[in-house]
């Protein structure tokens, strides 16, 4: 690399620090009060009208609704509420991921199958299907987990 490269290369990393920050690619899930398809479908057109949302499902029985694309969780919980519905991150956790089940509070009858109320765990809720796999894969409680010694 020349003195020219040098050159280009300080100019690009000087450049490329003045510039906005993009967003990450997120998925954000959200409890959502709906009591029809209707309110579903409002609710969906509402959070696809989001800039930087790619894909926006809904499951009114379930109640939840799952945003995917480059947007802030926090800007999507606000435009969820602007529909006029009762509207909270998604609560619950896949029951692999919670250390002690058993704790008190945990257990909710509405939860989804396999999944119970999340804990005050700091990221248990936020882990993406490939991440559960490997939290899984060194679980204490699976017996044909990998272990480190």
């Amino acid at each position: 690399m020349g003195v020219e490269g040098t050159f280009d290369y300080i100019a690009d990393l000087i450049s490329s620090t003045k510039r906005k920050k993009r967003k990450q690619l997120n998925t954000v899930d959200l409890k959502v009060r709906m009591d029809c398809e209707g309110c579903g479908e409002r609710v969906k057109n509402v959070l696809s009208g989001m800039k930087g949302a790619k894909s926006v499902t809904v499951d009114w029985k379930q109640q939840k609704a799952t945003v995917y694309g480059f947007v802030d969780a926090k800007k999507v919980l606000k435009k969820a509420k602007s529909t006029g519905k009762k509207c909270e991150p998604w609560p619950y956790v896949p029951y692999g991921l919670i250390a002690h089940p058993y704790a008190s509070g945990v257990y909710d009858k509405k939860a989804p199958a396999n999944h119970v109320r999340g804990t005050d765990e700091p990221g248990v809720g936020t882990l993406n299907p490939v991440e559960e796999k490997y939290a899984l894969m060194f679980s204490d409680d699976n017996p044909n987990a990998c272990t480190i010694m």
